[in-house]
C-alpha cells in the first residue's frame, strides 16, 4: 500500500488543530542517514526498542527520499510534504546569483536568511501560527525566522548531539507533554549519519550508533507508560535518506581534468550532485566537454528528468552534474572533504555518502509510527 507523506502531514496538522479536549500530542524524530535496511526484519530481532515500536504501530517498507537525497532538501520535504522544486531548498549548498548570497549547510550566517526558507511553510511554523506550542531539539533550521514566525522553543544545533543529549531531549519532551507545555516536539539525531560517512554503512561504528538510539527508544516506550501518555501521544520516526559505500581512491571524477575551473562563475557542493554556473559565453563549451565524462551525467537545467521534481527550483544551476552510485565528483583530489580522524590530521577517508538518484535502494530511508492516531497499514511512503 502506498501512502503520500504530504497527506499524512495534513492529517497530523488537522489532529493537532482540533479543540483542546480532543487534541493529541505529536513527537517527531528525524534520524539522519538511517537507511531502510538498518532495521530489516532480521536486524530487528536484536533491537528491542525498535521491535517494540513496530509491534505497536506501523513500519513502512521504506521511504523514498526527495532528489537530491541530501540532508537539507529532505529535512524540508519531510516537514512540508513538498518536493524540492516547490519548497526551494534544493541542496546542502546553494547560490543565488541575484543577491550573490550562498547557503553553505549551516556554516555561514547567510544560510539563516529567510531567502532560503520561505519557499514553503513547514509543519512547525503552521502549528505555531495556530497557537500550538512547539519545542524543537537540534533540528536544523528551527532557529530561523520563517515567514515571520519562530517556534515556541528551539535548542539550536551547534555540534553533533551526543547520545546523552538525545536521551535528555526525549525525557524533556515527555515531561512537557505531561505538563501541557508542548503540543509538538521534534528531535534531531545525527550520529548514525556521521558514523556512516566516516566508517561506512556496514561498519561497527554505525551499528553501535543504532544500538544507542534503540536503547533510548526502549526507555521512551516505558517513560510514555509511566507518564500515562499512551492514549494522547503519537510518535513518528523518519529519516532523510540512506547511505552507500564509496571508494575515493578508485571512483573520483576530477573536473579540472576536463574543463578549466576559471570558466566557472560558481561551483556548489562536491559528491553525487554538483551545481555549476559557467561564466557568460562558456555554457555550451563546458556542457559539451562534460557530457563525455564517464560515470556521471551532466544536465542542462531544462533537461533534468521530471521524475526528480527538481528542475523548476529557484536556485537550480544552469548545469547539474549527477554521479553514478558510488562515484564522487570534485574539482580535484585536493578538494575532497576529508575528516579529522583520531590522528588529528586531514587524512581520513570518508567511507559512505548519499545524495545519489533517489530511486536507488541504498538511498531509501525509514518511516515508523505508533500511537492512538496511527491507523496506516504497512506500505511505502512518498512525497507529494
Amino acid at each position: 500500500m502506498a501512502e503520500k507523506l504530504g497527506a499524512l502531514l495534513l492529517a497530523l496538522v488537522l489532529s493537532l488543530a482540533q479543540p483542546a479536549p480532543a487534541r493529541r500530542k505529536l513527537l517527531v524524530f528525524l534520524l539522519d542517514g538511517f537507511r531502510s535496511d538498518y532495521i530489516s526484519d532480521e536486524v530487528l530481532e536484536s533491537l528491542p526498542g525498535f521491535r517494540e515500536i513496530v509491534s505497536r504501530g506501523v513500519k513502512a517498507d521504506y521511504l523514498t527520499p526527495d532528489f537530491p537525497s541530501l540532508s537539507y532538501p529532505n529535512y524540508y520535504s519531510l516537514m512540508t510534504g513538498r518536493h524540492c522544486e516547490v519548497h526551494q531548498m534544493i541542496g546542502n549548498y546553494m547560490w543565488d546569483p541575484a543577491t550573490n548570497k550562498s547557503f553553505d549547510i549551516g556554516v555561514n550566517r547567510d544560510s539563516l536568511m529567510p531567502l532560503w526558507w520561505n519557499g514553503s511553510e513547514p509543519l512547525w511554523i503552521t502549528l505555531t501560527k495556530a497557537k500550538r506550542k512547539v519545542y524543537m531539539y537540534y533540528w536544523p533550521g528551527c532557529e530561523v525566522e520563517i515567514l515571520g514566525v519562530r517556534p515556541t522553543y528551539c535548542l539550536e544545533y551547534k555540534n553533533v548531539p551526543t547520545d546523552i543529549n538525545f536521551a535528555n531531549a526525549v525525557s524533556d519532551a515527555l515531561d512537557f507533554f505531561k505538563s501541557g507545555q508542548a503540543d509538538l516536539v521534534a528531535i534531531y539525531y545525527e550520529r548514525i549519519d556521521v558514523e556512516g560517512h566516516h566508517y561506512g554503512p556496514s561498519s561497527p561504528q554505525r551499528k553501535e550508533a543504532l544500538r544507542a538510539v534503540d536503547t533510548v527508544l526502549k526507555y521512551m516506550t516505558t517513560w510514555i507508560q509511566e507518564r500515562e501518555l499512551q492514549d494522547d501521544l503519537n510518535v513518528i520516526i523518519f529519516s532523510d535518506h540512506g547511505m552507500t559505500d564509496i571508494f575515493w581512491m578508485d571512483k573520483v571524477i576530477e573536473l579540472d581534468k576536463y574543463i578549466s575551473l576559471h570558466d566557472l562563475q560558481q561551483v556548489k557542493d562536491r559528491g553525487p550532485v554538483v551545481s555549476l554556473w559557467p561564466v557568460p559565453g562558456k555554457h555550451s563549451e563546458i556542457y559539451n566537454k562534460l557530457r563525455t565524462v564517464e560515470h556521471m551525467t551532466v544536465y542542462k537545467k531544462e533537461a533534468i528528468p521530471s521524475r526528480f521534481y527538481y528542475k523548476k527550483g529557484k536556485f537550480v544551476s544552469p548545469l547539474t552534474l549527477v554521479a553514478d552510485e558510488g562515484w564522487f565528483i570534485t574539482e580535484n583530489r585536493e578538494t575532497l572533504p576529508f575528516w579529522m580522524n583520531s590522528t588529528d590530521k586531514r587524512q581520513g577517508w570518508q567511507r559512505g555518502w548519499h545524495g545519489y538518484d533517489n530511486e536507488l535502494r541504498d538511498m531509501r530511508g525509514i518511516f515508523l509510527a505508533f500511537g492512538p492516531g496511527m491507523l496506516f497499514s504497512q506500505g511505502k511512503f512518498y512525497f507529494l
